[in-house]
């Protein structure tokens, strides 16, 4: 139990720093931008911190056993926490749902949608877990 409580706690302590470096590009660029722009700033300030992440990493999905090829993530940060990216004045509940898919395909635990189309962006994240 003592290792499946101390990766957790290491896990926790991951997403809390990609929020972090989040909140400091949504203070410095504020809403309003493109997805792409705040995808591009995430992965420089996650950089600065010490922090490995992909962008747009290709993930397979499995149909009755056969290997499907064009899905992909946001980011992967490392190799840990899928990081959804969204730009919008609200979410659409689909959202769960795919970053849920996107675990389950990329066999990994933990997810964040981060929404930077928030007032403030602490409204705009949420931790998944599978």
């Amino acid at each position: 139990m003592g290792n499946l409580v101390s990766s957790m706690q290491e896990n926790d302590v991951l997403t809390e720093k990609i929020i972090g470096a989040a909140i400091e590009v949504h203070r410095e660029l504020g809403p309003g931008l493109l997805e792409s722009i705040y995808e591009e700033a995430l992965c420089y300030e996650l950089k600065l911190r010490g922090l490995n992440s992909v962008r747009q990493a290709e993930i397979d999905v499995v149909y009755k056993g056969r290997i499907l090829k064009g899905q992909r993530l946001d980011l992967i940060v490392e190799g840990e926490v899928i990081v959804e990216l969204k730009s919008l004045s609200k979410l659409p509940d689909i959202v769960m749902a795919q970053i849920l898919s996107y675990l389950k395909a990329a066999g990994l635990k933990r997810g964040l949608i981060i929404n930077f189309g928030e007032k403030r962006l602490i409204d705009g994240v949420k931790r998944v877990s599978k």
